[in-house]
């Protein structure tokens, strides 16, 4: 998101960040395979991993996931029931692709890498469209 966000050149306008539900990698890069993919399709990957915490709610807008079951871990820490208006599937803005989910490309091989590139570079478009059209926060 934040390399459409720059060649769009609307970066000042959003802050877009990262975070898994899970801190088993928090401080590491994005996996190799994935930085790889990435870099074939002229995008750098430079953010270290970092775990979703509750003060997420408050700091941004939005909160997307990549399955359902990052949803729920995520809601999951809303015991108040105060957020789950911002929180949504990544997928519920792809454009041309049918996909509900982004699947887990980690045990796969490279093409898993960009399959999930190919959804969210159609999702993060159709995200832009809406936020552009006031559509999301």
């Amino acid at each position: 998101m934040n390399h459409l966000l720059r060649q769009e050149n609307v970066q000042a306008e959003y802050v877009c960040d990262s975070a898994g539900t899970i801190g088993y990698h928090q401080g590491s890069p994005p996996d190799e395979r994935m930085q790889l993919a990435a870099q074939k399709r002229g995008i750098a990957l430079t953010s270290r991993a970092r775990q979703f915490q509750r003060a997420d709610f408050e700091n941004f807008a939005l909160i997307l996931t990549m399955d359902r079951q990052n949803y729920w871990d995520v809601l999951a820490q809303d015991s108040e029931n105060k957020y789950k208006y911002k929180v949504r599937m990544m997928c519920e803005f792809c454009r041309t692709h049918p996909y509900k989910e982004v699947p887990d490309p980690y045990y796969g091989g490279a093409e898993g890498f960009e399959l999930v590139l190919d959804l969210l570079t159609d999702a993060c478009g159709g995200l832009l469209l809406n936020l552009q059209e006031g559509k999301v926060p």
